[in-house]
């Protein structure tokens, strides 16, 4: 499909440093060729008072033609003229007599159509003709003055080539540099070397400076999750004994089971912002894991019969984060208990081509539009208006899209044929092509 001059002006406009200096190089060279020929132009027209040159020529042809008439009728000083005009000049000479009999020859015949003819005449009466052009060797070739501006002009282009991609070196270096620290490569540094220029180097610098500090300041902010997780999970855990305590001392049942309930929901919050935080930090550890496993282990965490798994493949194997997809498998079978009417199958399956998980529920299916509503943070609406259960912040199956993601894949819900909702991810068995998720791609939410 041909470009029109717009599109082609946005892929110009798009083309890197170095092609648009390259090109522009190109443009200065034939810009300056043009204005030095007009400037020599009009400068030969100026020179010697004004006289054009044709008139210059006109002159010429004149004072040869008195010269040659002033000896012509003497052989010895005509001939000895005419040799040393072409000797000085680099020329053949013809002298022919006013009936085109051959008087004399200092080369090659010249053509029919001369360079140089001189009509040499006294007083009116016309005494003979003389002719000068090149000789064989001197042949006068009209493109060799093209030629050599055209291979100067390329020569010049190439060294602006060279020139251009020294200067954008630096500039790619630290493109590179930015992608790769964007992409979650905080190790990244920029070093110029030979090339680095004034400015270059102050930028580079401040770049390297940038890249130290955010890397930095990420280690920082991972010991001080992990030291607020444990501190955090600490106090929960003495929590459950005292309500275990509290049990056997004959406290009241009811407030032990809904304190038990508390501590349970704040751990798992408190699970869900640590593999959060795992996918913002892009701390992501691949291993070679069997789905069948991760899904057994799901349900007994979730305290489910194991007979609930329906494996449809033969061969589960696949590679990934154990940690974060048993919290994507634990916060699907969650979803299908709070808002399901609890799981009743969970399966194993393939799906597009990729290994999928999936939770069917005994609820009464989704509403339209929520089969990609569901995904977003904090959505808690049910059918009627009201909030969802008190203590859910809507981040469950939005942390299981950004955990699916982070592994090649992505979510999905639909309802069920015979009623009920089914709600999965699926993800590549080999793994992304790079499993370590970029920060960037870690916090979409969508």
């Amino acid at each position: 499909m041909r470009r029109g001059p717009m599109s082609r002006l946005g892929c110009y406009l798009r083309a890197s440093l170095r092609r648009k200096l390259f090109l522009w190089f190109g443009v200065s060279i034939f810009i300056t060729f043009l204005v030095v020929g007009t400037v020599m132009s009009v400068m030969g027209g100026l020179m010697g008072g004004g006289p054009s040159w044709r008139q210059e020529t006109e002159r010429l042809r004149t004072f040869i033609g008195h010269r040659l008439a002033e000896v012509w009728d003497e052989p010895a000083r005509r001939d000895a003229l005419a040799r040393s005009t072409a000797e000085e000049l680099l020329v053949d000479v013809e002298l022919r007599d006013a009936s085109g009999a051959l008087l004399l020859r200092t080369g090659e015949p010249c053509p029919a159509r001369t360079e140089f003819s001189v009509a040499v005449e006294r007083e009116g009466v016309r005494l003979g003709t003389a002719r000068a052009c090149t000789g064989r060797g001197r042949t006068h070739q009209p493109w060799r003055g093209p030629l050599v501006l055209l291979l100067a002009g390329t020569t010049l282009w190439m060294a602006s080539g060279w020139l251009a991609r020294r200067l954008s070196r630096p500039l790619d270096s630290l493109a590179r540099a930015a992608r790769e620290l964007g992409a979650g490569r905080l190790d990244t540094r920029v070093t110029l070397g030979r090339h680095a220029t004034g400015e270059m180097s102050v930028l580079a610098e401040a770049f390297n400076d940038m890249a130290s500090r955010v890397e930095r300041q990420m280690a920082d902010q991972r010991e001080l999750l992990a030291a607020v997780s444990h501190e955090l999970r600490t106090p929960l855990a003495r929590l459950r004994v005292l309500v275990e305590l509290m049990r056997d001392a004959g406290g009241p049942e009811r407030t032990a089971d809904q304190m038990e309930r508390e501590v349970v929901e704040l751990d798992a919050l408190v699970g869900e912002l640590l593999a959060s935080s795992r996918l913002d930090f892009g701390q992501v550890t691949p291993h070679e894991l069997d789905g069948k496993d991760l899904a057994v282990r799901a349900l007994e965490r979730a305290g489910l019969p194991v007979e609930v798994l329906a494996a449809e493949v033969a061969d589960g194997k696949l590679v990934g984060d154990a940690t974060l997809l048993g919290r994507a498998l634990a916060n699907l079978l969650d979803n299908a208990r709070k808002h399901g009417q609890g799981a009743e199958a969970l399966r194993l399956l393939e799906r597009d081509g990729r290994l999928a998980f999936c939770v069917e529920d005994r609820g009464p299916g989704l509403l339209p539009g929520e089969e990609t509503r569901i995904f977003e943070p904090f959505y808690r609406k049910d059918r009627g208006g009201e909030a969802r259960e008190a203590g859910s912040l809507g981040l469950g199956l939005a942390l299981v899209q950004r955990i699916a993601r982070a592994h090649g894949g992505d979510t999905f819900a639909e309802n069920r044929p015979g009623g009920g909702a089914r709600v999965g991810f699926t993800l590549r068995r080999e793994g992304p092509a790079s499993l370590k998720a970029p920060p960037g791609a870690a916090r979409s939410r969508a």
